[in-house]
């Protein structure tokens, strides 16, 4: 979608902004360009809709030469959002999302139009916040609309200049969320800077990491972090970059336990035998439609569970108290304790490791896309997970085919 070749931007006093680049983005890929200030990531964005024209080299965009287009009609076709912004203060909010379509010609009322289903789309519901001004605007509401804004006409390519560096942390992160969310459905093809290497790796298909006007590396995230090109390249991601590794590495089936399962109906001595019989500490406990409600410790189990469970069976003890016309025996959700540490599959390790810190958890649950309950991750297993990732990687094989060594193995 979008072709640098041997790209090379030098001023009149000398500087050399970028040398020599040759790089290609695909449709639908978001690359993140990260480095220092003035490695020359803005610049390379900005030759893409030629608000800075390059020395030598081509640029295609769609397999045309961008030089050869007239630079506004290229610019209404290419979405732009930077960090601060740029709405216009004396438009409200729904005209300044439609002025590209304004400039294109369309009708009032196909742009405003446009304009309230883009803000939809942003989280900004239009009968609430079009009438309103910039001023009026939160840091991060601006920045929605700065979004909305640049995706108002359909543009294939989105170039976004530091969009989310003039909020806080916490606006910081949502609006990274919302993005991702907004890609997923969309699939444009991006181009964003940043210099923020989690923020890079958080939200990049690949990365390129820029030096001094060259790029040192070019690559998905995960081999960006596991297996660093260049000393400098290394040296920027940090020595910390197994941890940033974790945010990029999914949580996968071969990664989980299989603890034992009980029921909130089952009795409390049927599950105590199953315990016993996989010489678990625990179980998960689902209710009756299969869904994580918690877990049973078995200190819950010690004055209630009966001699029989001693044994190792499964004896149905509540058919025995009815025959004798007793009270039914304790069940699991006589003692279930609810389960709030889980995660859906997929989701990166960081946000595990996140949620055992948060709740004190030993381990987290892991459910399917259709709630249902797959397994636990525990510690020790996501240890081995970060292993599997970054072998792989490194191997250029699949996670499932790493096998790793551990002390007992040596």
């Amino acid at each position: 979608m979008i072709r640098f070749e041997n790209v090379t931007k030098r001023y009149p006093d000398g500087t050399t902004a970028v040398h020599e680049l040759s790089l290609e983005v695909a449709r639908g890929e978001l690359v993140t360009l990260v480095g220092p200030s003035g490695c020359g990531k803005t610049t390379t964005m900005k030759m893409v809709n030629r608000l800075i024209e390059p020395t030598s080299g081509r640029i295609l965009l769609d397999g045309e030469d961008i030089s050869a287009v007239d630079p506004v009609e290229l610019r209404r076709r290419i979405g732009y959002v930077i960090q601060q912004v740029g709405l216009f203060p004396h438009k409200t909010v729904l005209d300044n999302t439609a002025t590209v379509p304004y400039l294109l010609g369309w009708s009032k009322t196909e742009r405003r139009k446009r304009a309230a289903e883009l803000l939809d789309l942003v989280g900004l519901d239009p009968s609430r916040y079009g009438d309103r001004y910039p001023d009026q605007l939160s840091g991060g509401q601006r920045q929605r609309v700065g979004v909305a804004r640049a995706l108002a006409a359909d543009p294939p390519v989105l170039l976004m200049d530091e969009p989310f560096g003039a909020v806080d942390p916490v606006v910081r992160e949502h609006l990274q969320n919302e993005f991702l969310k907004l890609q997923s459905t969309l699939h444009k093809t991006v181009l964003f800077v940043t210099h923020d290497i989690e923020e890079a790796v958080r939200l990049g298909d690949r990365i390129a990491v820029y030096g001094d006007g060259r790029i040192e590396q070019f690559d998905p995230p995960t081999k960006v972090l596991g297996a660093p090109a260049t000393p400098y390249v290394a040296d920027f991601v940090g020595a910390d970059r197994g941890l940033k590794r974790l945010s990029v590495t999914a949580i996968e089936r071969g990664d989980l336990e299989e603890p034992p399962v009980v029921h909130l109906d089952d009795p409390l001595d049927k599950a105590r035998a199953r315990m016993r019989s996989e010489g678990a500490r625990w179980a998960v406990v689902l209710d009756d439609a299969d869904e994580l409600h918690g877990w049973l410790g078995a200190d819950a189990l010690g004055t209630d569970a009966g001699t029989a469970a001693d044994t190792g069976a499964e004896p149905d003890t509540t058919a025995a108290a009815k025959a004798a016309g007793e009270s039914a025996p304790p069940t699991v959700a006589d003692h279930a304790r609810r389960m709030e540490a889980w995660l859906p599959l997929g989701s990166p390790l960081k946000q595990a490791f996140s949620s055992m810190l948060q709740h004190d958890a030993g381990w987290i649950a892991v459910l399917d896309d259709a709630d249902r309950f797959v397994g636990v991750l525990t510690p020790g297993r996501l240890h081995e997970a970060l292993r599997r990732s970054i072998d792989a990687d490194e191997r250029d094989v699949r996670r499932e085919e790493v096998e790793l060594e551990t002390v007992s193995d040596a």
